[in-house]
């Protein structure tokens, strides 16, 4: 039986701050994540920047002290409840790690830490062609964004500067 830790991440401690490179790296590579590497720089310069703010955490799961799993998130406010609210901004779980349910226990991780912060919600974004995580969400409680069917499902939108 694997020795698997959850914690959120110390962005000042070494161990922690690789893992957050590591993980996040190999989300990025993932066909799920764009399918490439990210720059050498950004991925040196990606703990501090994260520290910087304070409505940034992560957590992290470990298997035998392995870095196995990262949950980036970042606080936001719902002007509807006037209550924060927590936005998952990158799931990853290393492909030898999986199916051991870390995506579910980081997960538990983040709605405690939302929970001490007095949210209201957690919020993400998942890919249309990602159905295992659309299962591995809804398994958690997340529902597919709609408010009023008549109006359709939330879409995610960006712009690129």
């Amino acid at each position: 039986m694997s020795d698997i830790v959850v914690v959120q991440a110390d962005y000042s401690n070494p161990v922690h701050a690789q893992a957050v490179r590591d993980v996040l790296n190999h989300y990025a590579k993932d066909p799920m994540g764009g399918g490439e590497a990210l720059s050498a720089q950004v991925l040196e310069a990606l703990p501090a920047e994260l520290a910087k703010r304070a409505h940034a955490f992560s957590v992290l799961a470990f298997v035998d002290d392995v870095a196995a799993g990262l949950v980036n998130c970042f606080e936001g406010f719902s002007t509807f409840a006037g209550k924060p609210l927590v936005n998952v901004h990158d799931v990853s779980v290393v492909d030898t790690f999986r199916g051991l349910g870390l995506s579910h226990k980081m997960l538990e991780k983040v709605e405690d830490i939302a929970r001490e912060r007095g949210c209201c919600k957690i919020t993400l974004e998942v890919l249309e062609g990602n159905p295992v995580a659309q299962g591995a969400y809804r398994k958690f409680g997340f529902s597919d964004g709609q408010l009023d069917p008549a109006y359709g499902h939330m879409l995610f939108w960006n712009k690129y500067l």
